[in-house]
């Protein structure tokens, strides 16, 4: 695009003296502004050891060490003309003498030092973290990171186990709630199931942990949500529901005098609401969801969400007054009922969902722990937890914060929210306002990512969590009187502008931006590549 510099942008995300949170759209140079940010940071004398970019695969953190690696040496080796060129162009100025001479020694520096730059994985650097203090975070000090088989295998063990105890009535609570969820769920998609919440047990543990490790009171939480009684049931519900004292039947049976005398739908309700009143409570329950189908219809795929258009002819209902009303009572009760059903039910699946899961969790987690082994997510939660112990966590953060100035995030949008807790809490004494600027030197985060790219999410990324975040750190750095930079790299060197337009233009449409444009920006991408064509076909759906 004529005009636009993408340099500006880089630069300004690159820059060391500021935490900066960059917004980067595919094709953009997000590698190349991380690896900038490094390397200016070990120009303005930051010491490599003191550095954290944090990657989300093996091979972006190989990526990025080559890159940097290369050009510290490239920048020993190549003549005076050209190491000004290559300075000028990362600091978007001539160069000092004393960086000049830095430049030259930096890749010597590098090389010499054992622990930095450390660019590796999350899980990477959380498992050297629980290496350097196991004791401190409950774990035998020879654990082991196992495969995704063996992890399949230790739970499949601690399934049996939970299984068995509820078989064979060792624990009739977990009986009951095995029988609730096989009511709901077949036994072809239990597994998938059992997997799919062994996979979410970071969120469940903080969600046990909030309530003292019980499932039960977590259950209880959840029904005063829902607006449900201790002992409210689906049954207990619907039962209730259809005894004469929870109804208006002289007002009912007048209706059905009267819809008798009516049009073709008047007398079909008249037949059904006759029928249903003539029964006895069992009779009753056993009819109600037929009943309440002469008031209700269906609606977003709810058999029975909202009330009929019309219970009773115009003309009938005007010769007749109250008997509308009467009918319209009854059916907003139904759809109380339904409703008030529907809730306990979910409540009761989801009791019995909690109490079954805390066991297999538990079980699960008794069989990792006596082997000593560990999942990758493991790694990330036992990290989470050691960084806020009481009493623990503070000497832990002194070690690993004395030794770190700046923490880099890259590909940040597919950070899920266990790890953003381990990054905020690794940065948590950056931006205190009581530390004296004299004795520490500048400190900053920097992420980069974009929403828009986020596809982990069987890993839990949180597109949403980029953003809230960005809040999170400007916060916290502002307080401090810093200062944290937004930027938005727009320019792409990889697509098109016919490409490009397309896109945009499709993105421009509500419905589209809808779960894409997460922090409300409008979606706009400018090509660097004006002079190459481009075309966009567009085929019949």
């Amino acid at each position: 695009m004529t005009g636009l510099d993408p340099n500006l942008a880089q630069r300004e995300a690159a820059d060391p003296a500021v935490s900066a949170w960059v917004a980067a759209s595919a094709g953009t140079g997000k590698t190349k502004v991380l690896a900038d940010r490094v390397l200016n940071l070990l120009l303005a004398g930051t010491p490599p050891e003191r550095l954290l970019c944090l990657t989300f695969t093996r091979a972006a953190a190989a990526e990025m060490a080559t890159r940097i690696a290369e050009t510290l040496g490239d920048w020993t080796r190549i003549d005076a003309p050209d190491l000004e060129k290559a300075l000028a162009d990362l600091l978007g100025r001539p160069p000092g003498d004393d960086e000049r001479t830095r430049a030259r020694r930096l890749f010597a520096k590098v090389l010499d030092s054992a622990d930095g730059p450390r660019i590796e994985t999350i899980h990477a650097f959380c498992q050297s973290v629980l290496r350097r203090f196991p004791l401190e975070a409950g774990l035998s000090p020879q654990f082991a990171v196992m495969d995704d088989r063996t992890a399949a295998e230790l739970l499949a063990e601690a399934r049996e186990t939970v299984l068995a105890a509820a078989r064979d009535g060792a624990d009739p609570d977990l009986a009951a709630a095995l029988g609730e969820v096989t009511l709901r769920v077949h036994e072809t998609r239990f597994d998938d199931l059992m997997g799919a919440l062994a996979a979410e047990r970071g969120r469940l543990r903080r969600l046990f942990g909030r309530h003292g490790g019980d499932p039960g009171r977590a259950a209880a939480e959840l029904r005063t949500r829902l607006g449900v009684a201790a002992d409210d049931t689906p049954d207990r519900v619907l039962a209730a529901a259809c005894d004469d004292a929870a109804l208006d039947p002289m007002g009912l049976r007048l209706a059905v005098q009267v819809l008798a005398e009516g049009k073709d739908s008047d007398a079909r309700l008249s037949g059904i609401i006759g029928s249903w009143l003539a029964g006895d409570r069992e009779a009753r329950t056993a009819g109600f969801d037929a009943y309440a189908a002469g008031f209700l219809a269906g609606e977003s795929g709810i058999p029975l969400k909202k009330i009929r258009r019309r219970l009773i002819t115009k003309a009938l209902a005007t010769a007749n007054p109250g008997v509308a009303e009467i009918l319209e009572t009854e059916a907003d009760r139904l759809l109380a009922t339904l409703d008030r059903r529907r809730a306990a039910g979910v409540a009761a699946a989801n009791a019995a969902l909690l109490r079954l899961v805390g066991a297999l969790l538990d079980a699960y987690a008794a069989r990792k722990a006596a082997r000593g082994l560990l999942v990758y997510e493991d790694l990330v939660l036992a990290t989470r937890d050691l960084l806020r112990r009481p009493g623990v966590a503070p000497g832990v953060l002194f070690k690993l914060d004395g030794g770190l100035d700046h923490i880099l995030i890259d590909e940040a949008q597919d950070t899920n929210p266990e790890q953003w807790e381990v990054v905020a809490l690794l940065a948590e004494e950056f931006f205190s306002t009581e530390i004296d600027p004299d004795l520490y030197p500048p400190r900053g985060v920097f992420a980069v990512g974009d929403a828009k790219q986020s596809i982990y999410s069987f890993q839990r990324a949180d597109p949403a969590g980029f953003a809230r975040m960005r809040t999170h750190f400007a916060t916290r750095v502002r307080a401090a009187g810093g200062d944290l930079r937004e930027v938005d790299l727009i320019a792409s060197f990889r697509s098109t502008r016919a490409v490009l337009t397309a896109v945009d233009k499709v993105f421009a449409r509500d419905a589209a931006r809808d779960g894409v444009a997460l922090d409300g920006k409008d979606i706009h991408h400018a090509s660097m590549r004006d002079g190459d064509g481009g075309r966009v076909e567009l085929w019949p759906p």
